[in-house]
């Protein structure tokens, strides 16, 4: 899955009419103060007229006027700030305004894209695959124990606390969550409730079936034409803040499969980057389908929570469910 151009121009808009909002700001602010504030204006011209003296003399090489010229820039300077606080204004009150400051609102630092665009990005592509819909069914406000009893809730509960302590540890603490059991007990949705609650936080999260992701791998790595449109997010499934692959042993497990996943979870593992997976396999089943260097790294890499019951789809369609009092 990739942007289209249109996406991208899109973007680009977006961060023009970020820029343009910023500059119309600046602009009243300070036509707002030069009214208020009286001599404010004769300062702000005198420090434009002296930049530009500034200008002529870095190019003449007079060094002994151009060190006299900064400290009188530098006296004007104080001298604005200190107006603009007796007037009840922050002494920052003119500087610009940005979404952003760390790219101030051009998308890239240097010739790299800025957290807050590759976050653009990701929005747009959690848009296409229609997984910004489910999260916004699925997650901890529409969280629901009435499914479970007894040892299968007791199994959910504890998944569940693991679940939130993740979240509220993100960022701080580097942890991975693994979630097997049998179909339909919930290891989706808490896939869905961290997406959800980290996305809004403002990390960078990429949500995959594990069809959807090895399908990516394998257009990236042999198909020429997508290499290009691919190349962004191939580099976000690695360096995202956080990646989720979902139904993990649905796909046709091959020997590029392994391989592929085996380099995704080392290389996130290595770059403490979390992970969070989901499968119906037993851990049994998942050894025997994948490396034991595969398992091995799963198993001690990441907390593993096992969900049992009823499948809960079903239990919904059938208008049956456990009902056990928490």
């Amino acid at each position: 899955m990739a942007l289209t151009k249109m996406q991208y121009d899109t973007i680009e808009r977006e961060y023009q009419e970020r820029q343009l909002l910023s500059q119309r700001l600046r602009q009243e602010r300070r036509a707002q103060v030069r009214s208020r504030i009286p001599g404010f204006a004769q300062v702000e011209d005198a420090i434009a007229s002296l930049a530009v003296s500034q200008g002529k003399l870095y190019l003449s090489g007079e060094g002994d006027a151009l060190e006299a010229l900064k400290e009188q820039l530098a006296d004007l300077s104080s001298q604005k700030r200190r107006l603009l606080t007796q007037a009840g204004f922050p002494a920052d009150y003119l500087e610009p305004v940005y979404q952003c400051a760390d790219c101030r609102d051009t998308g890239y630092i240097g010739r790299e894209k800025c957290h807050c665009l590759r976050q653009r990005e990701i929005a747009l592509l959690y848009q296409q695959s229609h997984i910004q819909d489910m999260i916004e069914r699925e997650n901890f406000r529409t969280l629901s124990y009435e499914y479970y009893q007894g040892e299968d809730l007791t199994r959910f509960e504890k998944a569940v606390c693991v679940s939130k302590n993740f979240v509220r540890d993100f960022g701080e603490n580097y942890q991975n969550l693994f979630f097997y059991g049998t179909v339909g007990t919930g290891k989706s949705f808490l896939s869905g409730c961290i997406a959800a609650e980290l996305l809004s936080r403002g990390y960078s999260v990429i949500y995959f079936s594990s069809n959807g992701l090895f399908e990516t791998l394998a257009r990236y790595s042999f198909d020429n034409k997508s290499k290009e449109p691919l190349y962004n997010l191939y580099k976000d499934i690695y360096n995202c803040d956080l990646v989720i692959i979902d139904d993990l042993g649905t796909e046709v497990t091959n020997a590029f499969v392994t391989s592929q996943l085996f380099s995704l979870l080392n290389e996130r593992h290595l770059g403490r980057r979390p992970t969070v997976i989901s499968t119906n396999l037993s851990l049994e089943e998942l050894r025997d389908r994948y490396s034991d260097r595969i398992f091995s790294r799963i198993t001690s890499s990441y907390s593993v929570c096992k969900l049992t019951g009823r499948d809960i789809r079903i239990q919904k369609k059938l208008g049956d469910p456990a009902r056990a009092v928490i």
